[in-house]
């Protein structure tokens, strides 16, 4: 069977996204780590089934497994939010794509921080994940929306690569193209090869084997 044709059936179910709107839930912390946001213990499974229960699970939950009363995400007024809003280098530590899964798995849908560790904002982006840098400036009027009012909404364009603030406010984001192209189209990177496979079968017919390589010639 031609590598165009190869059976590769292990792709991510990926919803397009085009405009969000949501509940911003804020956790202004610097260097949340992937061990903060999924501890190793619940890294047992390959995909997003069980993952909530353990996001942030070393602050959401007090030493008698009762839920922490303080943390942002069990105070009631958080309940329903699909947007969260982080600190400077979130995301930092192990590659693990648990991180992005546990936050989906949540219900989260985006997240917006001033940076984001490298392994994890391309984690995000593969895993339908929507990953928004912002400028301190922006972030801190976020934080000030939500404290002001908790039920505060965010809606993010991505064709137009920008967050509208509850004032009114459009702040410009960026993004690489093919990410944001899978995105938009609900596609992964394995599915947009697979959307291609027409076009590599053609370029294989028309082009004559040079070199064998696994005969060793």
């Amino acid at each position: 069977m031609d590598a165009a044709r190869c059976a590769v059936t292990e792709r991510i179910s990926m919803d397009p996204i085009t405009t969000l709107s949501g509940k911003a839930v804020a956790l202004p912390l610097d260097n949340v780590d992937t061990d903060q946001v999924i501890p190793a213990r619940f890294l047992k499974v390959t995909d997003k089934a069980g993952l909530a229960e353990g996001l942030f699970e070393p602050w959401r939950y007090l030493p008698d497994g009762t839920p922490n009363p303080d943390f942002a995400l069990n105070r009631p007024e958080a309940a329903g939010a699909t947007i969260l809003v982080v600190g400077k280098n979130f995301g930092c530590g192990s590659s693990r794509e648990h991180a992005p899964w546990a936050l989906q798995g949540y219900g989260f849908k985006a997240v917006i921080a001033p940076s984001f560790a490298d392994i994890f904002y391309n984690n995000a982006l593969k895993n339908g994940l929507l990953p928004i840098p912002v400028d301190e400036e922006t972030y801190y009027e976020l934080l000030s929306h939500i404290e002001e009012d908790p039920a505060t909404s965010v809606t993010i364009d991505l064709p137009g690569q920008r967050v509208l603030l509850p004032g009114g406010r459009a702040v410009p984001f960026p993004i690489e193209g093919f990410a944001k192209y899978c995105l938009v189209n609900g596609v992964d990177q394995l599915g947009f090869l697979q959307q291609q496979s027409d076009a590599v079968a053609a370029y294989e017919a028309s082009t004559p084997v040079k070199l064998n390589t696994l005969a060793g010639q």
